[in-house]
C-alpha cells in the first residue's frame, strides 16, 4: 500500500503542468517588445532627414531668389520663368554631383577602415557589412530629387500670373508658407521644437530673398 502510494504521488507530479502568473495581468515578454518597437533611434534619421529637408529648403530658396532678383529688374513673366527653371535644373544638378562626390569620399573612408581593421582584401568585405555603409547613387537622387520639391513651388505659384508686383508677392508668399511647412515636417520627423525650426527656417528664407532682391537692384543700377 505503502509504494502503491508513493506510485501515485510521483505520477501526480510528474503529470503537474506549471502556469506563469504575471503581476497586473502583464505579459513582460509583450511589454518589453512594446517597450523595443516604442524606442525610436532618432538619431538614425538625422541622415536622410537632413539631406531632404535641406535639398528641399535649397531648392525652394534657390528658386524663388534668382526669380526674385531677375523680378527685381525684368518685368517680363518669361524672364522670371527661364531663370527660375534654369535655376533649378543647375541647382538639382549640383546637389546631386556633390552629394555623390561626398557620399563616395566617405563610403571610400569607410571601406579602407574596415579592410584595416580586418586586414583584408575589399574584395572579402562581407555584403552585410557592404549594406550598412552609405549609398552614393541613392543619396545623389534624393538630393535631386528633393531639390526639384523645393525648387517647382515658386515656378509653379508664378506661372500663370501676369502682374509684376503681384507675381514677386505671390513668389514671397507662396515660398514663405513653404519655408514653414518644410520646417515644421523635419521638426516632426525629428523630433526638434516645431515653432523654433520654422521660424528659423522662415528668417533664414527672408534674408536670402531680402538680400537677392536687394543686390540685384544695386548691380542693374551700376551697369545702366
Amino acid at each position: 500500500m505503502a509504494s502503491l502510494g508513493y506510485h501515485k504521488t510521483n505520477e501526480i507530479s510528474s503529470n503537474h503542468v506549471e502556469i506563469p502568473i504575471h503581476a497586473n495581468g502583464v505579459d513582460p515578454k509583450s511589454s518589453q517588445e512594446v517597450e523595443e518597437s516604442s524606442n525610436i533611434d532618432y538619431s538614425q534619421r538625422a541622415q536622410w532627414l537632413r539631406a531632404a529637408v535641406l535639398g528641399a529648403n535649397d531648392g525652394l530658396l534657390s528658386v524663388a531668389s534668382l526669380m526674385i532678383g531677375v523680378g527685381a529688374v525684368k518685368e517680363n513673366i518669361r524672364a522670371m520663368l527661364l531663370a527660375g527653371f534654369a535655376g533649378l535644373i543647375a541647382g538639382a544638378c549640383s546637389m546631386a554631383i556633390g552629394e555623390f562626390v561626398s557620399v563616395y569620399t566617405q563610403y571610400d573612408i569607410e571601406i579602407a577602415q574596415i579592410k584595416r581593421d580586418k586586414q583584408i582584401n575589399i574584395g572579402q568585405v562581407d555584403k552585410a557589412e557592404r549594406e550598412k555603409l552609405p549609398n552614393p547613387f541613392q543619396a545623389a537622387l534624393a538630393s535631386a530629387l528633393a531639390f526639384s520639391v523645393g525648387g517647382v513651388v515658386p515656378l509653379l505659384a508664378s506661372a500663370f500670373i501676369r502682374s509684376h508686383k503681384t507675381r514677386l508677392a505671390v513668389v514671397a508668399a507662396v515660398a514663405s508658407l513653404a519655408l514653414l511647412v518644410f520646417g515644421g515636417v523635419g521638426a516632426v520627423l525629428g523630433k526638434t521644437p516645431v515653432i523654433k525650426s520654422s521660424v528659423r527656417i522662415l528668417i533664414g528664407g527672408w534674408m536670402a530673398m531680402a538680400i537677392t532682391f536687394g543686390l540685384t537692384k544695386l548691380f542693374e543700377a551700376g551697369i545702366n
